[in-house]
């Protein structure tokens, strides 16, 4: 009986689906972010070796000469990866501490900043540098504190940190569907910051596995063929690696999903990356 319940129970799998045809690089996902998470900062931000930045834009350039020249603004959160299966990310597979773990109703990773000691294993491990080490306590200009998200505790110094994909707002959608009677939530119950935030309406976010939601049906995942995309300009970084992330990308240009996929110039010559795809 309980193996029937547990093959009944439809599991939800959050996940994002960034359009970089649209994306102008305006870094208003970053600043939501990091007022929506309590993302601490520093007076000088010059130095990226010690900034955290849960979500962080990068410059893509084609390498061209003027007037050939092409830009393209790539946003990275956490990829929430799941790993070939389910819960074997590369973070979660490494942490001794059990400070990262992932969440099978919702196949979202976590950090538990209380058990974390610092050891950074999981930040070796990330092939996406999606998560940052706290080098000093949080510390905010004076009369600021008034102003942080009570629904998010600031981390100490010592600790990792990263994209949650906004699970506190996970946890308020349930508690009102469930006040209103509800046992489903709606699509636009629970929407992370930085996709509201978006003035481009670059990202998409919903559950991967409901045919009802829209980052569902921009990508059309193959489930068959290891979540691979049907769609043509759908991409998602570093695929080969087996991390299978849930953040997928968009992109009509080719040097732009060649970037993503990161192939050597070796394999190109030897047609490696058509073999892939097909």
């Amino acid at each position: 009986m309980k193996q029937e319940h547990n093959q009944d129970k439809k599991y939800k799998k959050y996940g994002m689906v960034i359009d970089l045809d649209k994306c102008t690089g305006c870094g208003s996902c970053m600043v939501a972010c990091m007022a929506e998470n309590n993302v601490p900062f520093k007076e000088d931000e010059s130095n990226k070796l010690d900034s955290i930045t849960w979500m962080r834009v990068y410059k893509l350039t084609n390498k061209k000469p003027f007037p050939d020249t092409e830009i393209c603004y790539l946003p990275r959160p956490c990829m929430h990866c799941e790993g070939r299966h389910s819960g074997h990310s590369p973070c979660v597979s490494v942490c001794p501490a059990t400070a990262t773990d992932y969440d099978m109703e919702t196949g979202i990773v976590s950090q538990i900043y209380t058990r974390c000691f610092g050891c950074r294993y999981c930040m070796a491990a990330c092939p996406y540098h999606a998560r940052y080490f706290n080098w000093w306590d949080p510390v905010w200009p004076e009369g600021m504190q008034k102003s942080l998200s009570p629904n998010v505790s600031p981390r100490m110094r010592g600790v990792v940190e990263k994209c949650s994909f906004c699970y506190h707002r996970y946890q308020l959608a349930k508690d009102k569907a469930y006040f209103q009677g509800r046992k489903e939530l709606r699509e636009e119950d629970y929407q992370t910051s930085c996709t509201q935030a978006c003035p481009a309406g670059a990202i998409t976010f919903g559950d991967l596995n409901n045919p009802h939601h829209k980052v569902h049906q921009m990508v059309l995942p193959d489930l068959a063929h290891h979540g691979k995309p049907k769609k043509k300009n759908a991409f998602r970084l570093l695929e080969r690696l087996g991390t299978n992330p849930k953040v997928y990308y968009l992109s009509s240009k080719k040097w732009v999903r060649d970037m993503g996929d990161n192939y050597t110039i070796e394999e190109k010559h030897k047609g490696v990356k058509e073999e892939l795809h097909h």
